[in-house]
């Protein structure tokens, strides 16, 4: 028997319960297992697919394990240099007001390199999508300490702990874009359980709903794991998450739009 007979066979009397959407390309995800990489590009692309908006989306990714959403994600794309994201993200919705644009970038490059082009961005006003995966950790390049990185959090660059006495406190991106006038819509999210990852799609929904009707920013931060940089198997990595960066990183919403 065929393999192809094989499939239909045991395919005949169960529902399908899942199907890759067309927005993500055939490429084997090659994340560290447990990351939560791959469940973001999976909900961003599902959204992106349900809403019927694949050939009008300009995704923009930068340096990091961000820039591998190039391999994944299955429409136009524009790659920026670190930190320069949302910078470029506004030249493209500028040039192209009728398309949806939305960037991808982890916490190194928004709120390291890039935090003048992030803040100035929402500041003004760019109607964009900004999708900031927050592992509190630069995940890339050895699991150096990074803007997000708790406090007392062992990283490679911070063998004891990371101590705020001269390194400084976490920088919560989220919560200082929230109080901007150009933000419209701002969020917190998470992908480590069934029901966040159902939360998270919601949110990136709202985004792209929202982005129609042209009233600012919408920034959907997605508090994530790293269990490589973490040095930890991935259920661990996830217990971490809800007991420690949760608490200082709590979720929802921080700006929602007024109803009329």
């Amino acid at each position: 028997m065929s393999t192809d007979v094989l499939t239909q066979e045991l395919q005949q009397g169960f529902d399908c319960v899942y199907e890759k959407p067309d927005t993500l390309t055939d490429t084997r995800f090659h994340y560290c297992p447990g990351c939560g990489h791959g469940v973001a590009h999976r909900i961003l692309m599902e959204t992106i697919q349900e809403l019927g908006i694949a050939e009008q989306t300009v995704g923009v990714a930068p340096v990091g394990c961000s820039v591998f959403a190039y391999h994944y994600m299955n429409i136009d794309m524009q790659e920026a240099a670190h930190g320069r994201a949302c910078a470029v993200a506004t030249g493209v919705k500028r040039v192209l007001p009728d398309r949806y644009v939305f960037t991808y970038q982890g916490d190194g490059d928004l709120a390291a390199i890039g935090t003048a082009e992030t803040i100035h961005a929402v500041n003004r006003g760019e109607n964009i999508l900004i999708v900031f995966i927050n592992n509190a950790i630069y995940g890339m390049t050895g699991g150096q300490m990074a803007p997000t990185t708790l406090a007392k959090m062992v990283t490679s660059t911070t063998p004891y702990g990371r101590e705020t006495d001269w390194i400084g406190f976490p920088l919560k991106m989220t919560d200082l874009v929230a109080h901007l006038p150009g933000a419209y819509y701002v969020t917190r999210q998470a992908v480590h359980t069934p029901n966040a990852v159902r939360k998270a799609k919601k949110a990136i929904r709202n985004a792209f709903e929202y982005q129609k009707l042209n009233k600012g920013t919408c920034f959907v931060e997605i508090v994530s794991n790293c269990p490589s940089g973490w040095k930890m198997n991935p259920s661990d990595s996830n217990k971490w998450l809800e007991e420690n960066m949760l608490p200082f990183y709590p979720l929802g919403d921080l700006k929602v739009p007024e109803k009329a």
